[in-house]
């Protein structure tokens, strides 16, 4: 007969296994391609001054109030690379604060909500950044192909 002690041991070591596979499928699940989330039929240029910036990962997220036509407000959600992306092409924390007036080169999201995913964001003084595609399928990788 097994002693209680290796059945202790199997059954965490199978709950540690079974807590792994779980997480590691919800990762892969969480992270997509442009073309399941974003139109490439649907270009946008966005203007306005930045309300809140996310440096999560896989995506930072920059919100930014935009005037529409009637004079009405929208806070729109803009996707960019991974932090450490953007990081690399020279923006960080202290360069796309809140305030901070800015264009932003993108594409909505199908849903068509005010949501986007950025191509270039460009500053006021006129430095312009690649904010990243986020997939296989995104109109960036098209060009270079």
């Amino acid at each position: 007969m097994k002693s209680i002690s290796f059945w202790l041991k199997t059954g965490a070591a199978g709950l540690l296994a079974a807590g792994l596979w779980i997480s590691i499928g919800m990762q892969a699940v969480a992270h997509h391609a442009f073309s399941a989330e974003f139109d490439p039929n649907r270009p946008v240029l966005l203007r306005g001054p930045i309300v809140r910036v996310e440096w999560v990962n896989p995506h930072t997220w920059i919100h930014l109030e935009v005037t529409n036509d009637d004079g009405s407000k929208t806070t729109w959600m803009v996707e960019g690379g991974t932090p450490n992306t953007l990081l690399r092409r020279g923006l960080s924390r202290g360069t796309i604060l809140p305030g901070t007036f800015i264009v932003v080169d993108g594409y909505q999201s199908k849903d068509r909500s005010a949501r986007a995913n950025g191509r270039d964001i460009t500053f006021e003084d006129g430095r312009k950044f690649f904010m990243g595609s986020s997939g296989t399928g995104a109109p960036y990788d098209q060009d270079r192909n």
